[in-house]
């Protein structure tokens, strides 16, 4: 705080107009958002491998016919999530510390462990009464449900909060075009049948690709601003 007065002569308007400058320079300094999206790309590639080995497939038929669990998700994702939020608030909170500003990353973070947590949950319903899987295919609003509470769905509705937090446009759009690749979900026609175990990795490979362009965007973003 100041003691300082306020020039008689100062026009209002320009006062009110550098209040606001200062206020969004304040908000431009506490977005880490490459932060986030880089953590979050790691997070996503790292999984690759625990998916692969951790998937349980059974075949029958002389392997015409295959089921398979993927237990490598909930081996990793659960712990996975909770430390990749973990690390961004601690990340935003010492930026913040340094510049002796406040930090808005805390609903962000909780938001994404909740969610962590919902994902868990409802994988593990699903297992249970899934156990029996059924013939005929699922509804397509189910299997875009599925993929809205599996990880990668998770992470995009965690970067809407953020997006909202930082008041962040640019964030809000790249989060949405995030969550269209993963809920359509968006291949690029490339995919793997060769191997039950390794159908999903362009799909794993193209989000963390989109997480990983979103870090490096939004870091030249911000030095450029500086």
């Amino acid at each position: 705080m100041t003691t300082d007065s306020v020039p008689a002569g100062a026009d209002p308007r320009r006062l009110l107009s550098d209040v606001r400058a200062l206020a969004h320079r304040v908000r431009l300094d506490q977005r880490l958002t490459w932060v986030a999206l880089l953590v979050l790309a790691v997070a996503t590639f790292v999984a690759i491998p625990f998916d692969y080995v951790g998937m349980d497939v059974r075949c029958v038929n002389g392997g015409s016919e295959c089921q398979f669990s993927r237990d490598g998700v909930l081996y990793y994702w659960p712990a996975a999530l909770l430390i990749a939020y973990t690390a961004i608030a601690f990340c935003y909170v010492r930026a913040a510390r340094a510049r002796g500003l406040g930090a808005r990353v805390l609903p962000y973070a909780l938001t994404g462990a909740a969610l962590a947590v919902v994902f868990t949950t409802v994988w593990l319903l699903a297992r249970v009464y899934l156990a029996d899987p059924p013939t005929e295919p699922f509804p397509g609003w189910v299997m875009v449900l599925d993929r809205l509470v599996a990880p990668a769905g998770t992470i995009g509705v965690a970067l809407l909060v953020l997006a909202r937090l930082e008041r962040n446009v640019a964030l809000l759009v790249f989060t949405l075009g995030y969550l269209a690749v993963v809920l359509v979900p968006i291949d690029f026609g490339w995919t793997i049948h060769s191997s039950v175990r390794a159908e999903f990795i362009p799909q794993q490979v193209i989000n963390g690709v989109v997480l990983l362009l979103g870090a490096a965007g939004f870091a030249i973003a911000r030095r450029r601003q500086r």
